[in-house]
């Protein structure tokens, strides 16, 4: 597989609390949402970054309890961007579960 964020996917992303993994993954959420309507291939480059980050989230095996919620969190965001958002999911609802996360990386630092 070809990496946008190869030291993240050669062990550094394992490195890093599930926390603070989120939060980067919420970065590239909130990037999307804000180039959605803007810049439509800029927003597609964060999507696949998103889909790329979940995916080393879950190949991380101390996330292995949290599989079931990754994997929900991959379908609803594919579902959101790229089909007919069947979660209902909504840029706010995103924004808010992300910044939770954000907020507890920040804490801990």
């Amino acid at each position: 597989m070809n990496y946008q964020h190869q030291n993240l996917a050669a062990g550094d992303w394992q490195a890093m609390s599930f926390i603070k993994q989120m939060a980067h993954i919420g970065s590239e959420v909130s990037r999307a949402l804000n180039w959605r309507e803007k810049n439509p291939v800029y927003s597609r480059m964060a999507i696949d970054r998103i889909l790329e980050l979940i995916d080393l989230t879950i190949a991380d095996p101390q996330n292995h309890k949290r599989g079931k919620e990754l994997w929900r969190t991959r379908e609803a965001i594919t579902d959101f961007f790229y089909f007919d958002n069947q979660f209902g999911s909504s840029e706010r609802s995103w924004r808010r579960y992300f910044d939770a996360f954000a907020y507890a990386a920040n804490l801990n630092q």
